[in-house]
């Protein structure tokens, strides 16, 4: 469909349907105008005679296992309704233009940058490339497209703008090459092979699955090839309760080293063992060995471990308690993964910068606000800066958003709903 004609749609209704589906009925008209403005920004950059689609992906929190999925552990996660979208237009070149609102547009030429390139680390280029990769190496088309994207997934916030970005890239390729057959799973797998090779980043696969799958997922990552996910049928809002995320101000781009120290940490001492991960490894048998890992790879590394091994356990068990209603027990694993994360995962401030611990006093000020209340809290996502997460009753949800943008800036707090539709095509 034209950008005019699609946007004359949007505008009469005709896609009301399907954003209700997906945004819910409270928030059609706001994302009416939103895409409408990225349609305008597109015809501006790329022409307004161009076929175009528009596309939606997620982004995520974390429930429950902070740092597990790396080591093939278990997590449940959450799509949210705070997301990317973008409007995209095949073109007969094999060069992919992505504009997002905000940065600098990228030009990849996907027949030229088809293996890693250290030099390109780190950039949205990379993953680009990335992607139109591993479609290629998959047996899938890909092709040229030119795209504007915006998004409402915060850089640096812990709900995973890079995951989105991979998911939505891949989203794009599906529908524009592929008839949309590629299932979401195989493109959030695709997402983590492009961030680990072509932006160099040692992530794990949890992000993008949550970005792409939708609803709340259990997810066992034993077998990382094909990992076990499961919907987990709860309803947050109905229990009574809004999932805050907390922004701290702080930013993610500079913490590469810290986020990749945590799993090669816990590899290290699965690699003690002759394993490659410490899912394979039996939590006996690291506290047999402390006196020899203490000598060899040090403290921090065996309180990884430690904090690994428990949360995997909280993780089946906080699944349960959702599965069975028991949110008394959800609330009380969440505050426990929250002070296993703080004491020995050790991932709420970065030491490059002993001063900026933003997480930290978010904490604090959530304990202070929320410890005489049945709610919960913990340090969300990867950590080391961005945010916390909380889980607050409605009816005190004004009183934690005061604080926390009190102290950390107006809109600081972000009341969420769980969104039960991942990676898609709107329109």
């Amino acid at each position: 469909m034209k950008i005019a004609d699609m946007k004359n749609a949007l505008l009469a209704g005709e896609l009301n349907a399907r954003l209700t589906e997906v945004y819910g009925a409270d928030a059609v008209i706001a994302q009416q105008a939103r895409y409408a403005k990225a349609l305008d920004e597109f015809a501006a950059l790329y022409g307004a005679d161009r076929d175009a689609s528009l596309f939606s992906v997620s982004g995520r929190s974390e429930l429950s296992g902070n740092h597990t999925d790396h080591n093939y552990g278990c997590v449940v996660a959450a799509s949210i309704d705070l997301d990317i979208i973008a409007v995209a237009s095949a073109n007969e070149e094999n060069m992919i233009r992505v504009k997002s609102e905000g940065f600098d547009e990228d030009v990849v030429d996907i027949a030229a940058y088809t293996t890693p390139d250290p030099a390109k680390f780190a950039s949205s280029a990379s993953i680009i490339a990335g992607m139109s990769a591993q479609f290629v190496q998959n047996g899938l088309c890909t092709g040229g497209f030119d795209a504007y994207t915006t998004s409402a997934v915060l850089k640096g916030s812990g709900i995973s703008s890079s995951a989105a970005f991979e998911d939505m890239i891949g989203n794009i390729l599906n529908h524009l090459y592929n008839d949309g057959k590629v299932d979401n799973v195989e493109i959030a797998k695709m997402s983590q092979k492009a961030e680990n090779q072509f932006f160099g980043k040692p992530c794990g696969l949890m992000d993008q699955v949550a970005c792409a799958h939708g609803g709340i997922v259990a997810i066992d990552f034993a077998d990382p090839a094909s990992p076990v996910i499961r919907g987990v049928p709860f309803d947050i809002t109905a229990a009574g309760y809004a999932l805050c995320i907390v922004n701290t101000g702080g930013n993610h781009a500079d913490l590469t080293d810290d986020y990749a120290s945590v799993p090669a940490e816990m590899k290290a001492v699965a690699a003690h063992f002759g394993k490659k991960v410490l899912r394979e490894v039996e939590p006996a048998e690291v506290v047999a060995a402390i006196p020899t890992l203490r000598k060899t790879l040090g403290d921090r590394a065996i309180l990884r471990a430690m904090h690994f091994f428990a949360e995997n356990d909280r993780v089946a068990a906080q699944t349960n308690a959702l599965m069975n209603n028991d949110l008394d027990a959800f609330l009380s694993h969440v505050c426990a993964s929250g002070r296993s994360s703080f004491c020995y995962l050790q991932n709420v401030y970065t030491t490059k910068a002993v001063d900026e611990q933003g997480l930290s006093l978010a904490l604090c000020l959530a304990e202070q606000v929320l410890s005489d209340k049945k709610a919960a809290w913990r340090v969300h996502g990867g950590g080391f800066a961005g945010t916390i997460q909380a889980f607050v009753p409605a009816e005190h949800v004004e009183e934690f958003r005061a604080t926390m943008d009190g102290a950390f800036g107006a809109g600081a707090c972000l009341p969420l709903h769980i969104r039960q539709i991942g990676a898609c095509k709107i329109a």
